[in-house]
């Protein structure tokens, strides 16, 4: 079942924030990965002068998959090191994909390297893999410490695999993956004491200590110091706590100079709530309203241990937020005419975008799809932006064997007259946003001008 609202007031929406900081593009990020990857390389073949034998093939492979692995740990680090400028320009999820894959081909590239370096050295002493396994981790420095490293690594993969991270608490999660920093400490020391690239090579040593240090300074500035620093400015308290439906609640948050944020509609904070329950993890949950009169707002459904403790909150809880993080803003936007797709929950941000975006009557629609009108979140503050505005606002409703598949590329055309010259915001479960972004493609919509962003772990 669809209803529709629409109004026909001509408001013209908010301004956007002036630019705050930098943004880096996803090609040049990539760009910056590539030309590492091929400098690493480069140090594997200078340090080389000839590969002869099956030993000196199973030991170069693993010579070279190390060097990567340790290379490709310590990119990783660095993208969900929260630094703003890739947080806003590349977007939150697109780093989180980025950091999914190459978590893979890290784990890969280690256990590759643990496998080849054993045989090889085996191969070149004349036994078998059991005993050089063994006198590798007693016997060559820091060796053992590497596997342990290698142990962690792969328990975190494990944990992060595609059928058993449904199973795990967002928290539980979040706390594993801190084994990552353990691991890349531990690993670190026997790639310069048994490493043929650095034994030896003075500036490969340096550029391997700037390389790690710097990565783990942005970790420290971003991920611990910046968010102690913004709560000595901010003083960030919760002032309400509203309900909005059942198992849904809105938190307003409250604090000094909250403008200096400058916090633009789409985007989210990662929120640390000091309540005895609630102060050890930070969760990540969008605006749901443009900042204003010196507040923000989340609306949260209740889909764990921490999102439901929210609905308890006391007014004057203290509040840590990190942010605002996000490239799901107005600053993406090239067309005239805007289209937001929401489902569920995922309505938080582009509920913001809805009010905030400047268009002229007609020129922006709104679709949004619930399995039943108990999961239309803040529909009546839509309804009513709708009319204020003169949008459009397009409700799907109902389960999918009722309804249907409603983002058929033909379906979306007939709702949205001039599709394809629409710029496309889509917030909503990964599959629904997965099929929205598909059949907005197949309709016409040019890749660059459709923006999603997931929250989901």
């Amino acid at each position: 079942m669809t209803t529709t609202f629409a109004g026909r007031a001509a408001a013209t929406g908010h301004a956007q924030p002036p630019p705050r900081g930098v943004r880096a593009r996803p090609e040049a990020v990539l760009a910056v990965v590539a030309a590492g990857t091929v400098a690493v390389a480069g140090l594997w073949w200078a340090h080389t002068p000839a590969v002869a034998g099956l030993d000196g093939r199973l030991t170069n492979a693993g010579r070279v998959t190390g060097l990567l692995a340790a290379y490709a740990i310590a990119v990783l680090l660095a993208l969900m090191a929260r630094v703003p400028a890739l947080e806003r320009g590349v977007g939150a999820d697109r780093l989180a994909r980025w950091h999914s894959m190459g978590g893979r081909y890290v784990v890969g590239l280690s256990v590759a390297h643990m496998l080849l370096i054993t045989w090889g050295y085996a191969v070149t002493e004349h036994t078998d893999v059991v005993r050089e396994t063994v006198t590798l981790n007693l016997t060559y420095p820091d060796v053992l410490k590497a596997t342990v490293a290698l142990l962690l690594l792969a328990g975190v993969g494990v944990v992060s695999a595609r059928r058993i991270r449904p199973k795990l608490r967002y928290e539980t999660w979040f706390h594993l993956h801190f084994y990552t920093y353990l691991a890349t400490w531990l690993a670190f020391g026997h790639q310069l004491a048994t490493g043929e690239e650095f034994i030896g090579d003075r500036p490969a040593q340096v550029a391997w200590y700037a390389l790690y240090l710097g990565v783990a300074a942005l970790l420290v500035w971003y991920r611990f110091l910046t968010p102690v620093r913004l709560a000595l400015r901010h003083r960030l308290r919760v002032a309400r706590v509203v309900r909005e439906a059942p198992g849904v609640v809105s938190v307003h948050v409250t604090g000094r100079r909250l403008d200096r944020l400058r916090a633009e509609p789409g985007q989210f904070f990662r929120w640390r709530f000091l309540t005895r329950d609630l102060w050890w993890s930070p969760n990540p949950y969008s605006l749901s309203a443009p900042p204003r009169n010196g507040e923000l707002r989340i609306t949260v459904k209740d889909l764990g241990d921490q999102s439901r403790s929210l609905a308890g909150l006391r007014p004057g809880t203290r509040v840590l937020a990190e942010g605002p993080y996000g490239a799901l803003t107005g600053r993406a936007r090239r067309a005239r005419k805007v289209l937001l797709v929401a489902g569920g929950i995922g309505i938080t941000p582009l509920r913001a975008l809805f009010e905030a975006l400047p268009a002229a009557p007609g020129d922006l629609t709104l679709l949004y799809r619930a399995r039943d009108a108990g999961d239309l979140v803040l529909r009546a503050e839509l309804e009513e932006i709708a009319a204020t505005r003169g949008a459009t606002l397009h409700y799907c409703v109902g389960p999918r064997a009722l309804v249907g598949d409603p983002f058929r590329p033909e379906t979306l055309a007939a709702l949205v007259p001039g599709l394809r010259d629409h710029e496309a915001y889509v917030c909503g479960p990964d599959g629904m946003t997965t099929a929205v972004v598909a059949a907005l493609r197949a309709a016409g919509v040019p890749r660059r001008r459709v923006h999603h962003e997931s929250f989901e772990f």
